[in-house]
């Protein structure tokens, strides 16, 4: 999960999910990936400054490994990215960057929640009722070439803004530089915003992002978890930063797979002299995040159903057992599957990965060779006299080869599953060329899946056939082997006319 959600593969991974779906997946700012990315990122911005000239965009730059604000910084041309030679130092991810974010007491601010994935197979996941909202501490105005480098005004991370002397700590929910976002609702509602609606926008792009996610997270999970292991073996808390913009659309800022659980913060007593003061707006949101996380996955809870079922009938006399503490409501809301039915056509890469998963051959690895990919084309009926084999190898070589000079995981050889996406999506677009990009997936997974489920009935069919055959020539007795007459009556005329011929024979020698 800590590399799916590192801000490259987030982003490719979106990317992914908005080539498919772009209407579906706007909450996420227009991204490129540096270094591989950076000339098609000049092309792009010189294109569309030329189609609009009016267009004076502000980009952010955020390091794929950075965390807590770490190397963050804003630019407003692709030639002031820091460079290290002819290409930028670290790996990053470039982001069209939100000029025009809501604001309160004038102030930008970001929404960290809580989101609980509970199981990947089938998908089960929870949202936290309540959230936190960090501010910053200078006020906001829009980017300029004087105000790009004043992060406590444009960065919403709470541990920068820590270190401003305009911080301000607070145990009131609706006040200082950290309040709850059950606090910001209350105000939007009060001015008249659509807060449900709201509430409905934010679950709907954390279900997307999860769906998005979880096509890879299921080939890892596969490679680490013992096959046959009953129900969920593992589950995660997710960290969702989320941005609010002036028409209250949320945008996805990024997601972290270890978020703070800290329920303190430190308070500088003298200079150089600091302690830990208890936070109660981080404590009210995040102690009920945990104890609810532990009741949803605590895995002696069906157990202890289970006994209370079968405890014998008390009599009369005796007392009732003593029950647990009372304990809140939960703060987790479900919402998948709940709301799986207006979701589920989004879960197009969750079948491919696994047609990707059924031809990887060998437990535990996440790549596929060339002769697990030649075996899907063939077992799906995907080559013809248009594409032969030997175009088959090209396109595994050429695709793999590319990805593969991207960095990702050189462990071990063969093709990843982002590589046979787009090797899936070059065969889909070759089959289905007048159809929109996601009609031409979805046939092609349904070929796909047809052919192999024949496959799969006829392997059924045949392997049937053979177990009824052995079994028909030589059931299993206590008394040794029989032979079924009615099945296999050639054979037992022939052991017959035999077994004459002989008696004859011996009648004959007895003669003489």
């Amino acid at each position: 999960m800590t590399e799916m959600v590192r801000k490259i593969t987030l982003s490719r991974a979106v990317r992914t999910m908005q080539d498919l779906f772009p209407l579906e997946y706007n909450f996420y700012p227009r991204s490129w990936i540096l270094p591989e990315e950076f000339p098609l990122f000049v092309d792009e911005v010189r294109m569309l400054k030329d189609s609009d000239p009016s267009w004076k965009p502000t980009f952010i730059v955020k390091p794929d490994g950075g965390c807590q604000g770490d190397g963050i910084y804003l630019v407003k041309d692709p030639s002031d990215i820091r460079l290290s030679g002819s290409i930028p130092a670290r790996p990053a991810v470039v982001q069209e960057y939100i000029c025009k974010p809501l604001l309160v007491d004038k102030l930008k601010f970001d929404i960290r929640l809580y989101v609980l994935l509970k199981s990947l197979e089938p998908l089960e996941i929870y949202i936290a009722k309540d959230g936190l909202s960090r501010f910053c501490t200078e006020p906001y105005q829009e980017p300029t070439l004087k105000n790009l480098h004043q992060v406590f005004m444009h960065l919403t991370n709470y541990s920068l803004n820590i270190h401003s002397g305009n911080f301000i700590h607070s145990d009131d929910a609706n006040t200082g530089s950290k309040r709850t976002f059950s606090s910001i609702l209350c105000r939007l509602s009060s001015r008249g915003a659509d807060v449900k609606k709201l509430w409905s926008d934010i679950i709907s792009l954390v279900i997307k992002t999860i769906i998005a996610l979880t096509p890879e997270l299921k080939v890892y999970y596969q490679s680490d978890i013992p096959a046959g292991k009953p129900g969920p073996t593992c589950f995660q808390i997710l960290g969702f930063d989320i941005l609010l913009m002036k028409n209250l659309k949320p945008m996805l800022l990024e997601v972290n797979a270890n978020p703070s659980m800290r329920i303190e913060h430190e308070q500088e007593l003298s200079p150089g002299v600091f302690e830990n003061v208890p936070s109660a707006v981080d404590e009210e949101v995040k102690v009920a995040v945990i104890r609810d996380t532990l009741r949803l996955v605590d895995p002696h809870k069906k157990k202890r159903r289970d006994v209370q079922c079968q405890a014998p009938e008390r009599g009369p006399e005796e007392p009732l057992p003593a029950s647990p503490a009372a304990l809140p409501s939960l703060c987790l809301k479900q919402v998948f599957p709940k709301y799986a039915k207006q979701f589920s056509y989004l879960r197009l890469l969750d079948r491919v990965a696994a047609l990707f998963i059924r031809f990887l051959g060998v437990k535990g690895t996440t790549k596929l060779g060339p002769t697990g990919f030649r075996t899907f084309i063939r077992n799906c009926k995907l080559s013809n006299s248009n594409f032969s084999m030997a175009s088959v190898d090209i396109l595994y070589i050429d695709i793999t080869r590319r990805w593969n000079s991207m960095g990702i995981d050189h462990k071990e050889s063969g093709m990843c599953l982002q590589a046979f996406v787009e090797a899936f999506f070059c065969l889909a677009q070759k089959k289905y060329k007048s159809l929109p990009l996601h009609e031409q997936v979805a046939s092609l997974i349904d070929f796909c899946e047809y052919h192999l489920a024949a496959l799969d009935e006829k392997r059924l069919v045949c392997g049937r056939g053979v177990v009824e055959r052995r079994s028909a020539v030589v059931p299993c007795h206590a008394d040794g082997p029989h032979l079924t007459p009615a099945a296999h009556s050639p054979l037992l005329n022939r052991m017959a006319t035999a077994g004459k011929f002989a008696d004859d024979r011996n009648h004959r020698y007895e003669r003489c």
